[in-house]
């Protein structure tokens, strides 16, 4: 394992950042914009091949990892409570439910995604899918509180494996100038699931089993997250030096992708000094507000929406078929963001924007009581803006910690911060606050908006830090080597994406 300077020889490194200039532009020219890069077409022949086995198996583990993580609030309608908690007339036994998953999920999150580079990514996620399918189809054997609590808290335990793996394993694959667009897919289909979830909903609403509508959900959603596992352990590829999906020549190819603009830790090991610099990183914990702002948005609208829509009048099995719709336009509204925050190589701003379209939503549905239009359109941007945050701060996450064991630690530490907001949204809408719900909608509102302040501080302090680097030590060639293995992404070559 590398060795970490304390910057003490910080004099060291500014000169060999000089040399490092060979490749360096003159100052007086503008650095090459994202769109100056032309791959070559053995190069964009590896990435359609790496999209078409990657791509698929991440996304649909993802859509089947939602729906099982935002299931209750369709079982909820269902009759859940009344099956299982005595009818729960507070909402606060539901409440502690939900939350139950997000107490493991995030106390698991760091520890599982450092250990996660010790073993092959394709078997660490695939066991993981196998992991929290379990726990999810066992959430239909549940008769009483705590049986359900146990069940949601295994299922945070092996989504933990899972949440911050998958940006770190895209990392692996993807370089930054492809990553948002590939993180839009991704995160995208958590949309698809609150969609495709209200579908299933509707059609098990109307089923006639023996067992109870709730239950029968459990297991229609369980089952396939556990089939999606044994696939990701069969088929999806390990790390690009230990995979037979590639062949020598496409391997020579992707080593140099995944090294473009870096030369920094790989392979199955862990830099102890890049972890702890993570957690004097206040970047990181930024972007933990950030994504703390954005999670507590997403859990009570996960949890919520139909019982939310059920407030403008609707039936439960009309409630949950009008959830389809925002989930279905805030995923294309991600992607097409995504794709120019991805041409533009800016992340700050699109996120901004998008945390301030959550946030009008929640002063609609707080500032018009009456107008069941206005509030259901109120949902739409709600969703876009909340779908569409998260899928940016992943991706801007990404490539800005300048190491694996950096990203190793820093992504599940500002996924953890965020996952407490999580906690703090899956109890914001008590059965007695409602129909308005003004206490919860506040404060998801005021969230949104403190989370579009923090991306302008951050992106300001990227472009600030960029240029001073550019002034001091030279603009480098766009993906010139630079060497992160001592201070990561305070190497003084390294650039930001802002």
């Amino acid at each position: 394992m590398a060795d970490f300077n304390e910057k003490t020889s910080y004099a060291d490194d500014e000169k060999n950042a000089r040399l490092e200039n060979a490749a360096v532009v003159d100052q007086t020219e503008s650095p090459p914009s994202a769109t100056d890069y032309e791959a070559t077409p053995e190069e964009t022949r590896l990435v359609r091949r790496l999209d078409m086995r990657i791509m698929p198996i991440a996304c649909l583990m993802y859509l089947f990892a939602y729906l099982d993580r935002t299931n209750l609030g369709n079982a909820r309608l269902q009759g859940l409570p009344e099956d299982t908690l005595h009818g729960d007339p507070t909402g606060v036994l539901f409440d502690w439910v939900n939350s139950a998953f997000f107490f493991s999920y995030i106390l698991c999150q760091v520890p599982a995604s450092v250990v996660s580079k010790l073993f092959p990514p394709k078997i660490w996620l695939g066991c993981a899918a196998v992991g929290w399918g379990l726990a999810s189809t066992l959430m239909s054997t549940g008769f009483n509180f705590p049986g359900l609590v146990v069940a949601r808290v295994m299922l945070g335990v092996f989504e933990a494996g899972f949440g911050p793996g998958i940006p770190l394993y895209m990392s692996f694959w993807y370089t930054k100038h492809e990553m948002g667009v590939r993180m839009a897919y991704w995160f995208g289909f958590a949309a698809v699931a609150g969609a495709f979830g209200g579908l299933i909903a509707f059609g098990v609403q109307n089923a006639h089993t023996a067992i109870a509508n709730w239950r029968l959900l459990f297991i229609v959603e369980g089952i396939p997250a556990i089939l999606m596992g044994f696939i990701a352990m069969m088929f999806l590829p390990n790390r690009p030096e230990e995979t037979s999906f590639l062949n020598e020549d496409e391997r020579k190819i992707q080593m140099e992708r995944q090294s473009r603009g870096l030369k920094a830790d790989f392979g199955r090991t862990v830099n102890k000094a890049h972890v702890i610099a993570a957690f004097k990183d206040w970047k990181i914990y930024t972007a933990g507000v950030i994504y703390f702002g954005a999670n507590c948005a997403l859990a009570s609208t996960s949890a919520f929406l139909p019982t939310i829509i059920k407030t403008f009048g609707f039936t439960n099995a009309r409630a949950q078929l009008l959830t389809v719709p925002p989930y279905a336009v805030s995923a294309v509204v991600l992607l097409l963001t995504s794709y120019a925050s991805d041409r533009l190589q800016s992340r700050g701003i699109p996120l901004s924007c998008s945390a301030c379209l959550g946030g009008i939503g929640y002063l609609l549905l707080l500032t018009v009581p009456d107008n069941n239009h206005v509030r259901y359109f109120a949902t739409f941007c709600i969703t876009s803006g909340t779908y569409t945050m998260i899928g940016i701060i992943i991706a801007w996450s990404a490539h800005n910690f300048g190491s694996e064991s950096k990203k190793a630690t820093g992504i599940p530490m500002y996924m953890a911060i965020g996952q407490c907001g999580s906690v703090l949204g899956s109890h914001m809408f008590p059965t007695t606050e409602g129909p308005r719900y003004i206490k919860g909608f506040a404060v998801s509102c005021a969230l949104e908006f403190l989370a579009a302040v923090c991306g302008i501080i951050l992106t300001v302090h990227y472009r600030m830090e960029n240029r001073r680097r550019d002034l001091k030590y030279g603009i480098p060639e766009r993906d010139a080597a630079v060497d992160t293995t001592k201070l990561a992404d305070e190497a003084p070559m390294f650039r930001y994406v802002p």
